[in-house]
């Protein structure tokens, strides 16, 4: 199931970047991508870690949360930004987070730093240095909400 999927992703994300559906052109793209997840076999490369697709469908409820909160804090990063006092009060914090898998680590980190106003500044094991741009956000982080939908999302919860 793992090199299906690699390999209809592969092929879909080859397709869009292509632009192109003229035969022999989808043919090498369909050899391409035979060849590609071979060779991924081969090299043992595709795992559960480094092609998480068995978290595909709790991604479907993940992805658009956090792009709500993305754009809530560029809203907010906005409104700071504009504000003629430049209102931040810039916060160092340490957060733990509970995931129970590398993936999950990851997930949780990157959404850290993927929304505005905060950033990951260092990762130790399962404890998180995050800098955030106001005390609020750094409250908010501290607060928990994120942690718990990745780990809802990892299917820790």
């Amino acid at each position: 199931m793992l090199y299906w999927s690699l390999g209809l992703i592969l092929m879909c994300f080859w397709l869009v970047l292509s632009g192109q559906g003229k035969t022999f052109l989808v043919v090498m793209g369909v050899v391409s991508v035979l060849g590609v997840v071979a060779l991924a076999r081969r090299m043992g490369i595709a795992d559960e870690e480094g092609h998480p697709i068995h978290l595909s469908p709790k991604a479907v409820t993940y992805w658009p949360w956090l792009g709500l909160e993305i754009a809530k804090s560029a809203w907010d990063v906005t409104k700071i930004i504009l504000s003629p006092k430049l209102p931040i009060s810039p916060t160092l914090i340490r957060v733990r987070a509970s995931q129970r898998t590398p993936v999950g680590v990851a997930t949780y980190a990157n959404s850290i730093t993927l929304t505005p106003g905060t950033v990951t500044a260092r990762v130790n094991g399962n404890e998180f240095l995050i800098h955030a741009i106001t005390r609020k956000g750094a409250e908010d982080l501290a607060e928990g909400t994120m942690d718990r939908r990745v780990k809802q999302f990892e299917g820790s919860e």
